[in-house]
């Protein structure tokens, strides 16, 4: 086995399922990256997520993460307050149109992710979740 091969036969696969998410949240005016961002600052709504830890949750760099916030919070979909503990710092929230918009786009996702995975018997998916989980570094 060509573990080359392998790895790239797997960044083909990402690109497609991602081309494939993307198209389908485009009625709703945004990328699968800035779904996953929306979708983890749902999971935190109460506290919010400051730009590093957001980065850290969906593997982009600080300044990906600016750059992906930027147009979302001039659209009001997230906002930014300041940290109470640290004025250099910034919180971002969904706003109340983001979490609108996430729970729309949710419904798109979780019909688009069926479509996908229903390739896959129970048996699979847990064998595919089980080796993506070991791949985590």
């Amino acid at each position: 086995m060509n573990k080359v091969e392998l790895f790239l036969n797997q960044h083909i696969v990402n690109s497609l399922l991602s081309k494939k998410i993307d198209l389908a949240l485009s009625v709703h005016g945004i990328s699968f990256t800035e779904f996953v961002l929306l979708y983890q600052l749902s999971l935190n709504q109460n506290m919010g997520l400051n730009r590093i830890s957001l980065a850290n949750k969906v593997g982009l760099t600080a300044s990906g993460i600016t750059r992906v916030l930027s147009p979302l919070e001039k659209n009001g979909i997230v906002v930014k307050k300041n940290n109470t503990r640290d004025a250099r710092e910034s919180i971002v929230l969904l706003s109340d149109t983001g979490q609108e918009l996430l729970k729309n786009a949710m419904t798109t996702t979780d019909l688009t992710v069926e479509n996908i995975f229903s390739l896959l018997s129970t048996k699979e998916l847990l064998a595919l979740q089980s080796l993506l989980n070991k791949l985590k570094i």
